[in-house]
């Protein structure tokens, strides 16, 4: 099956898998996600079909709705793949790509590192960011029922693992505890480029949220 069979096969299997998903995890994440992991491409030296792929298979089945199964997405993944008979090399390096992309609470095992794989972190950081990023997080905020803020939880900076990923603190705290976090964690010069934009917008943001909360935006 020749490369541009296999990405649009991808590409259905993906769609279909991703039609009923919670919307900051849906295929447009996706999309957006394969978007920017090719426009980060161009600028470095890259597989372009393994950063395709795995941009478009790295949320097939993400462990925060799978009740912490970090393995079923790299299996799925694999499955999939294989199914299609590509090649062994490409298969693993897609699903360990898809196994480390996660922030996890910035605690990042080490054991697997690629260019490619810097390339799509780097892409999916960015759609945590701006404008988009906060959209994805009050969003998933709300299909956890979470509070949109509380100023008696502070948010928590030292989260282990475990802690982080069964964390149910306010939305805003996860502004503190990630999405502020990843302007300084980004990868490639092109992704570190796009993020300072969508990090200022975000500060922009909880300032004028802290304004309307306090009170602080009227003369009354």
């Amino acid at each position: 099956m020749r490369a541009s069979e296999i990405i649009t096969n991808t590409i259905h299997f993906v769609q279909a898998r991703l039609k009923a998903a919670e919307g900051g995890h849906d295929w447009w994440h996706t999309h957006r996600v394969r978007t920017n992991a090719l426009l980060i491409a161009q600028s470095e030296q890259v597989d372009p079909f393994i950063i395709e792929l795995a941009a478009l298979l790295h949320d097939i089945a993400d462990s925060k709705f799978h009740h912490g199964d970090e393995e079923i997405g790299p299996q799925t993944a694999q499955h999939f793949l294989t199914s299609l008979g590509v090649e062994s090399v490409v298969v693993d390096h897609v699903v360990n790509i898809i196994r480390f992309i996660s922030f996890k609470g910035g605690h990042n095992e080490d054991g697997f590192h690629s260019p490619e794989l810097a390339v799509v972190q780097d892409a999916d950081r960015l759609d945590a960011l701006g404008a988009i990023g906060i959209a994805r997080a009050f969003n998933y905020g709300g299909y956890k029922g979470r509070s949109l803020y509380d100023p008696d939880i502070p948010p928590n900076l030292q989260m282990t693992k475990e802690e982080y990923k069964n964390s149910a603190a306010p939305t805003i705290n996860h502004f503190y505890e990630k999405l502020l976090l990843l302007k300084d964690k980004m990868n490639t010069e092109t992704g570190r480029r796009l993020a300072e934009d969508r990090h200022r917008f975000m500060q922009a943001y909880l300032d004028q949220f802290y304004k309307e909360w306090n009170r602080e935006d009227t003369n009354e």
